[in-house]
């Protein structure tokens, strides 16, 4: 599906490491290029004509962000990607909200970007961080959710997808949960919102996170989604130039409104010019769409993959484009470099999910992420390289 788009298919290759990041549309490129060579020039500080223009694509983004997970624009604040806006939340808001003896539910299978700052903020203030448990197949429930729940529970803090295993959360019964019993739910859509449609209103998030390289966009551009009275509330980490409205040497000054007050300096412009271009692109094509392309192929690659004696796979029923598997005895990274002699890109180790091999009871895995640029002749040739594994050592070494 709109492989043309994409110069890096022209290459021999087969890329499943998108997870980690999606390669990139020419539209994309080609706004990033524009820009640098045709308009070049700060946002709001100019009144000439390169200016305007760069200032009106950087100002619709955000409207286009905001339509793409049903939110209000200024609720939409740009950041460098997930993990700052995790702990722009987290230090930014939380430790201002929360004292010590509050919990924060997170599970074992989170990216490290939602455990590390709640591990901190632990450290500094004394809340406790505690992790739902996940059933046979390593998901989260909503069964979980409420039994994890209790008077002292403050924050859900979850992925809607996790990076691994892939489950595909309830977020919109478990914000309902969170809802009800007036704790704040803190989403990672680092995994979801580039393959699936996002409804940030109607799952009653307060914090929606998510980043612009793992979506068809630039590296070093995401988005911060919050419920714009908590953001009233939260601070900047970060103080500067382009948020303020004054500061006087009386040590007076007045900060901008929200979301502005939240992105000190000069931001990444071309990214967030980029990454208007791929949501464009995503809308074009239906996030519907996508998904289900992506299960259609996962389920054919596992079908394939049983049929293969040496293979363990650790999350069969999960209803996302990420498979996590091994080649039994095999170190996850020689397999990865094994397949790369076959020109198929993955990704292996323990992808920033440290944690979950307290529940997978393995440290490293192979992970062959999907997007709807894959089709069924790249899994023909994972399914092909991996049946002929038994000689791994003859190429890796």
């Amino acid at each position: 599906m709109n492989r043309e788009d994409f110069p890096m298919l022209d290459e021999d290759i087969v890329y499943f490491d998108n997870g980690a990041t999606t390669l990139k549309p020419r539209c994309v490129t080609d706004s990033i290029v524009k820009y640098m060579s045709r308009h070049t020039s700060n946002i709001h500080r100019g009144d000439y004509d390169a200016a305007i223009v760069t200032n009106k694509l950087y100002d619709d983004t955000r409207e286009v962000v905001a339509r793409f997970v049903n939110a209000s624009s200024k609720e939409v604040v740009f950041t460098s990607g997930t993990t700052m806006s995790i702990n722009m939340v987290v230090f930014g808001f939380m430790k201002k909200h929360l004292k010590a003896g509050d919990e924060v539910l997170i599970t074992k299978s989170e990216h490290a970007s939602n455990v590390l700052p709640w591990l901190k903020l632990s450290e500094e203030i004394g809340i406790v961080v505690k992790y739902m448990d996940l059933n046979d197949e390593y998901e989260l429930t909503v069964d979980s959710v409420r039994k994890s729940i209790t008077p002292n529970t403050k924050v859900i803090s979850i992925a809607h997808v996790t990076n691994v295993i892939g489950d595909v959360r309830d977020v919109s019964t478990i914000g309902k949960i969170c809802q009800d019993n007036n704790i704040y739910f803190c989403v990672d859509g680092a995994q979801s919102v580039p393959h699936m449609k996002e409804d940030f209103k109607n799952s009653n998030i307060d914090f929606l996170s998510f980043s612009g390289h793992k979506m068809c966009g630039p590296t070093g551009v995401g988005v911060l989604v919050g419920k714009y009275d908590l953001l009233k509330e939260m601070d900047p980490l970060c103080y500067g130039g382009g948020m303020n409205n004054f500061f006087e040497a009386d040590s007076s000054y007045e900060l901008k409104e929200v979301p502005i007050k939240f992105e000190a300096g000069t931001p990444p412009i071309a990214e967030v010019i980029g990454l208007r271009e791929a949501i464009l692109y995503l809308e074009s094509i239906g996030m519907d769409k996508i998904h289900e392309h992506e299960m259609k192929l996962k389920e054919y690659l596992i079908s394939k993959l049983e049929a293969i004696p040496n293979i363990t796979i650790y999350n069969k029923k999960s209803d996302s484009g990420i498979l996590a598997f091994n080649i039994n005895d095999v170190f996850a990274q020689d397999s990865s470099v094994y397949l790369n002699h076959y020109k198929i890109f993955v990704r292996a180790g323990n992808h920033c999910a440290k944690i979950l091999k307290d529940e997978i009871g393995i440290k490293n895995t192979v992970r062959c992420s999907m997007y709807f640029y894959n089709n069924f002749s790249d899994v023909e040739r994972l399914v092909s390289a991996l049946e002929k594994s038994e000689d791994i050592f003859k190429v890796v070494l």
